[in-house]
Order: C-alpha cells, then structure tokens, then sequence
C-alpha cells in the first residue's frame, strides 16, 4: 500500500524541483483544425474522408522511421518531447529525489548506446544460462517463470494472446462478482501476431510467415549458431508456436466475454496440462491463491500439453532461448535490434528505419515508469481549465446518451431503466489518477538497461499478482497520462481520458464547440456507449457479467448490430485481406454512437444558447459542417500497407478512412449539410443505427 506521506511529499517536490524545466529540446508544432485543409476540389458525397484528408496526407507523407503518420503524430513527438526534457533533467540534476533518480537512471541507461553494444549479449546471459542448465522437462515451470517476470506484458492479455513464452498468467476481476479479484491464464507464446499468420494460405500471410521464418534463422546466427543448427532450431520454434496457434481461439470469438470466462479450480486446471508443474510456476512467481481460476481457452491449455509431451527437453531449450531473446531485443547491442526491426518494423509495420533513439528509451520509460512521468506531463501539459472544459464535455455527452436511450422506440421500458441505472453509475476518469503509483521499490541504475526492464517487469508483474483476493482498486488507471489513447472498463464501468490524448487535434482549448464535440467529444462518446455495445451491455452496472436486457430487447440490438457488421466486412483487394465485421463490431457500434450522441450533447448545448448550428461563419461554413469535419480531421493520415494488413487481421478497430466515411454516411444530418443524395456513396440508406 502507498504510504500518504510519500504523495504528499513528492507534490512538495514537484514544487521546488519541478520536472520538464528544460527547453534544450524544441517543442514541435501541433495540428490544429482549420476549414482551410478539405480539397474543395473533390466532392464531399464521394469520399468524405479523402475530401477532408487528402491535401493533408498529400503534405504529410510517412517519415520513414514510422508505420504510420497521421494529425495525431505531431501531438505524439510533443508528448516525448515534454516526458524527455524531463528525463534529461533528471539525470543531470544533484541532490535527487527517489523519482528523479529513477528517471534520471532510466534515460542515462537507455540512452548509453555504446555501453549497451559492448556488453553484447551479457546482459542476458543469466537467463541463457538457466535455460541451458535445464536437466529435465519439471524445470520449465520455473524457467518460464523467470521469462515471464523479466520481459513486459506475461500479465496482460491483448486482442490475439497474451505476447508472453507459452501462456500468459496474471490477476483478473471475476466476471460474475466484479468486486472479487482471482487469477488468470491466457493463450500465448505465439511471436508473429495471431493465429491467422501461422495457419492462413493466403500469399500475402505466407510471405510473412516466411520471413518470420528468416528472422528466426538469424537471431540464432546472433546468438553464434552454425547453418545447420540455425535451420534446425527455426523448424522447431516453427512447429511449437503453429501447434499452438492451431488450438488458439480465434479473435472474433475472443470478444465474447462468455467464451472467456472457464471457471477452473486448480486440480481442474492442471487436468489440462498434468505434464507441466504448475504448482512450481505459481510458487515461482509468487502469487496469492485465488478463489478460482479464469482460464480463456482451455483447448489452448490441452494442446500446450500435447507440445510438451511431445517435444523433447532439448527443443523446448530451443523455443525458450529464442523467447528470452525475442523478448529482450530491443535492449540489446545494436545487431539484435537491427534485426528485431527487420521483422516486427519493417515486414509487419513496414517503417524504413529505426526510430530515433531517445523516441525509443521514452515509449520505454512511460511503459515502466509511466506514472513518475506522468507527474512531469501533467504539470506541463494539462492545466486545471483544460480538465474543467473536457469535465463538461464528459458531462454533456453522458446526459446526451441518457436522452438517447429514452427515445429509443425499439427499446422496452424495463431495459431502458436498467440502461439508466448503468450509466448513471459510470465513472468518469479525466487527465490523471488521484494518487500516484509508487516505484520505490524498483532498482533503477545507470548502467544496465536490461537490468532496468527487468526490476521495473517484475515490479509490475508482482503489483498485479497481488492484487488476487484483494478489494478491487477502483481509482487505478490502466494507461499512464501522456497516452494518447482513452478506453471504457466494463467490470469498473470506468471512462478514462488520460490528459495526454486531452490536446489538439482532439480537444483544443481555443477552438469553438463544434470543434471539440467533432473531435474529442466523439472520442468520448465513443468510450461511453461501450458500455452498451455488443460486449459492453453484457455486464451490468456494477460489472458483473449479467444480461440484464429482456430477450425481445437483445433481439433487436443484434438485428441492428447485424446490419453496421455488414456494412463494415468488405475485401480489400490490394491488401490481399477481407475486413471483418464481427471482429469490429463493437468499435464501429462505438464510432457511429459516439458520433450520434456528441452531435445530441452539441445540439443540446447550442439550443440553450439559443443558436443554431446551421449559421454560416465568415469562412462559408457552418457549424454542423464544422463538427463533421472536425471528426474527420482527428482520422487524417498515412498508413503502410504492412500495417494495414496486420491491423485489419488482428485489430478491432477499423481503418481511419472507414472510422469516418461509414460512420458519416449513417447520419442524415451528414447528408442535409453536405446536400448528399440518395445513390451517393456516402448515403447509406436506410442507415445503420443502434443508438
């Protein structure tokens, strides 16, 4: 438990020994909406995206350290820069605090590339060497531990797995009793993003897989293999992850919390994998013993025993030495990073070049230090104005929402009051958490990077694991504040806008509403009906998975959902990929609500003030127009197709040009402003609508 005294003490340090003083780094430019970007040129009713976006992205091309390039990315280098120029004054400041040694450490280790290139591979060779040491298969248990506490994420589950060796482990809210904390195992141990990259036969997967193939080969040349052997050991870690990929679950059927939620006592549990030592694993990883045990995929769990029965001692040595190099590349000398980005930034993302490296020690120091850092953003970046402007806005959309459903005229009276009582029971998160994580704990030097990782990994992992049997921590936040990114959590009915997505182009303190209800207010609409979309309105108003719809009701939502799933599964031709409604869904459902309902709040707020959003301003637009285009303008960019491909396979989110124009053409609105007609591509008529 964080001791009071420590935030009090710190808020006083802050005071006098403030981070972020330093202006050695030039602060970058960021977009601001203007009227003046749409080509005038090209006809809204096609193409809205491509009417508003196009002279940007033809401006803006992608840096060819990046894999995308979009209105966002300036405010990304703005953010790095502000969490930088702290870092750096930290690691030059005398007379440090317990934070500013920590970040000061952080970046000078980060940033200490010759150091790190003459170490080579040293700084792993503890773990090398342990999984070398192993005499028998019951040692894997406490091996993968060891895997699982130095390298990030083995707690975390994502959209396909969770990106950890062999499974993932780590705490989880119970679905059906959100107040009570057990524990957790996921499907994992795959290193190219999902199954469909190990099974696919399309050729656009199997070049991929082919030169994941290659990569393989190579980190095992790193690691001072000869030909023969290379090849062997990649046919090995081959065969172990499409075994495994083969028994996942897929990612549509991932979004279903029911399909998740196996309840397992762990003699049940261990029924599925009897050759593996569980009771070492939990014991190496020290974890309080929960009630019971959620287990997402038990197929996966029957096939990870299949593979290790089957595979022999020295090829399961195999697989782990490449997870513990896989998972430590990026920290290592330089050609082992150049070869982690051959694969996972050039032939999955398709970026030119490496990232600079102060970008690269910042995205790692938010990730393992994000919330001493997110002291230094806020302070620089989020002013008491900006969190009461973006309050109200929260505010005005959640009452929009409310209006909303209560003039649904598919929906019944029963459930509409229970959809009442879940949003009135939501609670909003805007900028920052009220308390600050304490990293005290965690060893940081200035000399070891990997060393680094790994305390401020573990620190986490065990910060996660302690919370099995405990109360639910409802004031934790699960992205650092300089994120430009916000979510919804179902089992907390939670918003959450960290103060690092709170700036232009979403929210601009010195634009007009439309502007900000276009951008930032759709976001946040976005966030809310979350809680109501197709997995959202699963779990009910205190977070336990419970349909509390009436049978009639949940019909009806399908039936709508059905048609934006249509709408939004499609081939891409050029891609040589097919997007996929389902998968989607609850995104998209989000889009076109969060859209409607921002629309509701601006409306609202323009009727009490007696105005009307039809009034053209000097520019010739009017202000409805504004606030479509405004939403538009927060999608702008430039994406390679790598990523497009990798993104449409595993992500459930869609593509900024669909985010826009096929949530667009469901509006009427959209069409009256724009004097669309009917047989135009941005007329969907009848239209798709939920909320």
């Amino acid at each position: 438990m964080r001791p009071k005294t420590w935030v009090l003490v710190l808020c006083a340090l802050l005071s006098s020994m403030a981070f972020g003083q330093a202006t050695q780094n030039e602060m970058p430019q960021l977009n601001h909406f203007d009227t003046s970007i749409v080509d005038k040129n090209l006809d809204p009713c096609q193409n809205f995206y491509k009417f508003v976006c196009s002279k940007w992205q033809t401006a803006n091309p992608i840096p060819p350290d990046q894999a995308y390039w979009s209105t966002s990315s300036n405010l990304n280098l703005w953010n790095q820069t502000i969490l930088r120029n702290a870092m750096e004054e930290a690691s030059r400041a005398k007379n440090r605090d317990t934070v500013h040694q920590q970040v000061g450490d952080y970046w000078a280790a980060c940033m200490d590339e010759d150091g790190i290139d003459k170490a080579g591979l040293k700084p792993l060779e503890p773990l090398l060497n342990e999984i070398a040491a192993m005499k028998d298969k019951s040692q894997l248990a406490t091996v993968i531990a060891d895997l699982h506490k130095s390298a990030p994420a083995a707690w975390e589950g994502g959209n396909t797995q969770t990106n950890a060796p062999a499974f993932g482990y780590g705490s989880s809210q119970d679905l059906k009793d959100s107040s009570l904390v057990v524990a957790g195992f996921d499907q994992g141990g795959l290193g190219m993003p999902g199954r469909d990259y190990y099974l696919s036969d399309n050729p656009k997967m199997v070049d991929v897989r082919n030169k994941y193939q290659q990569h393989l080969t190579n980190v095992f040349a790193l690691l001072g293999e000869k030909p023969d052997q290379t090849k062997q050991d990649t046919a090995t870690v081959i065969r172990i992850e499409t075994a495994l990929a083969n028994a996942a679950m897929p990612a549509v059927d991932r979004r279903d919390p029911a399909k998740l939620y196996n309840v397992f006592s762990f003699e049940e549990f261990k029924k599925l994998t009897p050759s593996f030592d569980w009771t070492a694993y939990l014991k190496a990883v020290n974890t309080p013993t929960p009630k019971h045990y959620i287990v997402t995929s038990p197929d996966f769990f029957r096939a990870l025993e299949k593979a290790y029965a089957t595979e022999s001692l020295d090829n399961w040595k195999t697989y782990l030495r490449w997870w513990a190099v896989h998972t430590h590349a990026a920290y290592l000398s330089k050609p082992f990073v150049d070869e982690n980005f051959a694969f996972y930034g050039k032939s999955l993302s398709g970026a030119q070049q490496l990232q600079p490296r102060w970008r690269r020690c910042v995205n790692r120091a938010d990730r393992d230090l994000g919330e001493a850092l997110g002291q230094a953003y806020v302070e620089k970046a989020f002013p008491p104005s900006s969190k009461e402007r973006t309050t109200k806005l929260v505010n005005n959309v959640e009452v929009a929402l409310g209006q909303e459903i209560q003039g649904l005229d598919w929906m019944s009276p029963a459930t509409k009051k229970q959809a009442e009582t879940k949003l009135n029971a939501i609670e909003d998160k805007i900028g920052y958490p009220n308390k600050w994580r304490d990293y005290s704990s965690v060893k940081i030097v200035a000399n070891d990077l990997v060393a680094n990782v790994a305390q401020a990994t573990q620190f986490e992992f065990q910060r996660q694991l302690n919370k099995i049997g405990q109360p639910v921590d409802r004031g934790e936040w699960a992205m650092t504040p300089a994120t430009i990114n916000a979510y919804y959590d179902p089992q907390m009915n939670t918003i959450n806008f960290p103060a690092g997505i709170l700036q232009p182009p979403y929210f601009d303190p010195d634009k007009i509403d439309p502007v900000n209800y276009g951008a930032i207010g759709m976001v946040i609409g976005h966030e809310i009906s979350h809680g109501f979309d197709d997995q959202g309105r699963k779990f009910d108003a205190k977070g336990d998975l419970r349909d509390w719809w009436t049978p009639e009701d949940g019909k009806k939502y399908e039936e709508r959902a059905a048609c934006i799933a249509k709408e939004y599964t499609h081939d891409v031709p050029d891609l040589g990929v097919k997007t996929n409604g389902e998968l989607t869904l609850g995104e998209d459902s989000a889009d076109n609500a969060g859209l409607r309902i921002a629309l509701v709040a601006l409306q609202d707020q323009y009727k009490k003030q007696g105005k009307s959003l039809d009034t053209k301003g000097d520019d010739g637009w009017t202000d409805l127009q504004r606030f479509f285009l405004s939403h538009a303008y927060q999608w702008c960019g430039n994406i390679r197709p790598e990523t497009t491909r990798t993104l449409i396979t595993t992500n459930p989110h869609s593509m900024p040009e669909y985010r826009v124009n096929y949530v667009e053409k469901n509006f009427p609105e959209f069409w009256q402003s724009f004097s669309c007609k009917k047989g135009q591509p941005m007329v969907n008529e009848p239209a798709c609508r939920v909320w």
